[in-house]
């Protein structure tokens, strides 16, 4: 391989390809343009551009007995789907997704809507034109006023047309409001693996949601706060006294819900889904 190597390291995996679906040990070798997969009989070469998805943690049904912590990435090969799976530890794993997802995007153009809505209020921001740059745990937008999204404080996000043609339209976090950003990119490979991207890391905060114990006084409150409310405000909002209040929120703090800082008290990522989630049951 003639090209700058960005990963080098010893793993097991399998493909489809072969006879048995039992994983071998072997050379995992990453540059910007290929992914080698090699063992000391043989050695398999993916080009990147082939690459359309790529995932953490699930198997195909057939290797899951196999492995445990993985990487999956589903190419084409002679217009068939292939998948080869890769087993690491976690930390490995972890830092391979990026290393692949920053090959795979990493100065990419695109076009920007942001904000596209603070809240519920429509900007009327145009789009222009940005270079994408994949780091761990945020995605940046390069252009003259530069965008950041910390994938931590990602809500919601689907995909949507507009004229510019298919875009991401992600609710995120920014600074104590919920601010809803819209990112194009020609290539529907591109924009899927994007969104592949900005799922798995919504899926870690998502599950950490799921497994949160909130009582109905803290839901109420959260709601409260979405809606709005100041710290002073939530006594005679929820119908209790003051201690009462500080209880709560100190409760919700711990639980990495609610957050107070310079513009005062607000949701965090998390705090923010788990309104989501109350709405959309109610809605529903």
């Amino acid at each position: 391989m003639s090209e700058k190597v960005i990963a080098d390291f010893v793993a097991r995996f399998s493909l489809d390809t072969f006879d048995s679906p039992e994983p071998v040990k072997g050379r995992i070798v990453l540059s910007r343009k290929r992914l080698v997969l090699a063992t000391t009989d043989s050695k398999r070469t993916i080009p990147l551009s082939a690459i359309f998805d790529i995932n953490v943690g699930h198997v195909p049904g057939d290797l899951e007995s196999f492995f445990q912590d993985t990487i999956t990435i589903a190419y084409r090969e002679d217009d068939r789907r292939r998948v080869a799976v890769v087993e690491a530890g976690s930390e490995e794993v972890a830092r391979f997704k990026t290393v692949l997802f920053k090959a795979e995007l990493n100065g990419t153009k695109t076009q920007i809507k942001h904000p596209a809505r603070v809240g519920g209020r429509v900007t009327g921001a145009n789009f222009r034109s940005a270079k994408l740059k994949i780091r761990p745990g945020e995605v940046e937008f390069a252009c003259a006023d530069p965008v950041t999204v910390d994938l931590a404080n990602v809500t919601h996000f689907q995909k949507a047309k507009r004229d510019i043609g298919p875009v991401l339209v992600v609710r995120h976090a920014d600074e104590g409001q919920s601010v809803t950003s819209e990112f194009g990119i020609e290539s529907d490979r591109k924009l899927n693996l994007l969104g592949r991207y900005l799922r798995l890391e919504y899926s870690e905060v998502a599950q950490e949601v799921e497994d949160l114990d909130v009582s109905e006084d803290e839901m109420e409150a959260l709601v409260a706060i979405y809606s709005g409310a100041r710290s002073g405000d939530l006594a005679g909002t929820l119908g209790v006294d003051s201690s009462r209040v500080t209880m709560i929120l100190n409760d919700l703090r711990e639980k990495g819900l609610v957050d107070e800082g310079e513009k005062g008290l607000s949701l965090t990522a998390s705090g923010q889904l788990v309104v989501s989630d109350r709405i959309e049951s109610v809605n529903t």
